[in-house]
């Protein structure tokens, strides 16, 4: 049975750069004499973006590489919009781990949605 270690991650600020690294779980590297650490991994569950302003704005993401936004990497929303002053909500289970589990992505507006999220953090 794991032992994963429930987490919240942000709120952050969306940027209007689409390649945006939003999160990655930490890579495996040098830990004390003697060991290497593991890497982890994680699973998102709930995604909240909320929008301060008064007119929609949109936010689109995407599961890969660093900075990568390639196309049918698609997930949570593409070209997804929020209402003004309003959030949505998403829920499932998106596991992101390794050199392709990066969750990559920003507004149509830069600083007008920011992103937050539940769920786990694991190691591998």
């Amino acid at each position: 049975m794991a032992a994963n270690k429930l987490e919240v991650f942000g709120p952050v600020a969306l940027s209007n750069v689409l390649t945006t690294n939003i999160l990655a779980p930490a890579a495996a590297g040098a830990g004390a004499a003697g060991y290497t650490a593991t890497a982890h991994y994680l699973v998102i569950r709930h995604v909240r973006i909320v929008n301060k302003t008064a007119g929609a704005v949109t936010c689109s993401f995407w599961k890969g590489a660093t900075g990568a936004n390639a196309a049918g990497t698609e997930v949570i929303g593409q070209g997804l919009s929020v209402p003004a002053n309003s959030y949505v909500d998403w829920y499932g289970a998106l596991r992101l781990e390794g050199a392709n589990g990066f969750l990559v992505g920003g507004a149509s507006a830069a600083a007008s949605l920011s992103f937050q999220a539940e769920g786990e953090i694991g190691a591998v």
